[in-house]
């Protein structure tokens, strides 16, 4: 099924007139600064976008030819200059990754000053190019959680599902170490397999209600609860 910027419109024009105190967050790729202007219009809040890598050269090795690492970039820059509190982001021990382009990452996501940074293991997918590939490092990955969190402490900064099928507890040890948002699976049972970016994701048998209620004892295990006010980062930052 494809979404224009039309549909795109009318569904975050109509969830905010239902809810009208909630925070839409949009991750639809990149897009031309006119479709960002118009879903922000309409009233999206928030807009993730991975930037995958802040090595060009390591781009390159992730991206078919007609994506550019300029554009990526240009994205990301055009959506913080609309207003959108802006999410960046990479995989963690993605095909080719370097300790010089994870620095490279590091030194970006300081500069850019995102509200949020989706950072998450890669975890191969049977289907694409890197199948064979091993997947990332839970520790790594927590690690760099802890890194980031320090660079930018008031920030949006989630314990990943993908973190949580990489290691049992890999969510609950991502919250320990910095993270402070989790996102629980509550798209339809029957379509999340439509959409599996990588293999033997967790929660995809799950109702949402009961994955809801399994994060909660999860989270309430390590001492903490899970709130679902709307967290604006921008807020944050002014405390």
């Amino acid at each position: 099924m494809h979404y224009t910027d039309d549909d795109y419109v009318r569904i975050i024009s109509k969830i905010k007139s239902l809810y009208p105190s909630c925070a839409v967050t949009l991750s639809i790729g990149e897009r031309s600064r006119r479709s960002y202007e118009r879903y922000f219009d309409a009233g999206a809040d928030r807009y993730l976008l991975r930037h995958e890598t802040a090595d060009c050269e390591h781009y390159k090795k992730l991206h078919p030819e007609k994506m550019s690492f300029e554009n990526r970039m240009r994205c990301i820059r055009d959506l913080k200059e609309i207003g959108y509190q802006t999410g960046v982001g990479i995989m963690v021990g993605s095909p080719y990754q370097t300790q010089e382009s994870i620095y490279k990452d590091l030194q970006f996501i300081k500069k850019i000053e995102p509200q949020m940074v989706g950072i998450g293991p890669f975890i191969p997918h049977k289907d694409t190019p890197f199948a064979r590939f091993k997947p990332g490092n839970c520790d790594l990955t927590l690690k760099l959680l802890a890194i980031i969190r320090l660079i930018h402490p008031n920030i949006l900064l989630p314990a990943t599902t993908a973190l949580g099928t990489i290691a049992p507890d890999g969510r609950e040890r991502g919250i320990l170490a910095g993270a402070n948002v989790v996102m629980p699976n509550l798209s339809p049972v029957m379509h999340r397999k439509d959409y599996s970016l990588y293999d033997n994701k967790i929660c995809t048998g799950e109702e949402a209600a009961e994955c809801r209620f399994c994060l909660s004892r999860r989270v309430e295990s390590i001492g903490y609860e899970i709130v679902t006010d709307r967290g604006d980062a921008v807020a944050l930052c002014g405390n």
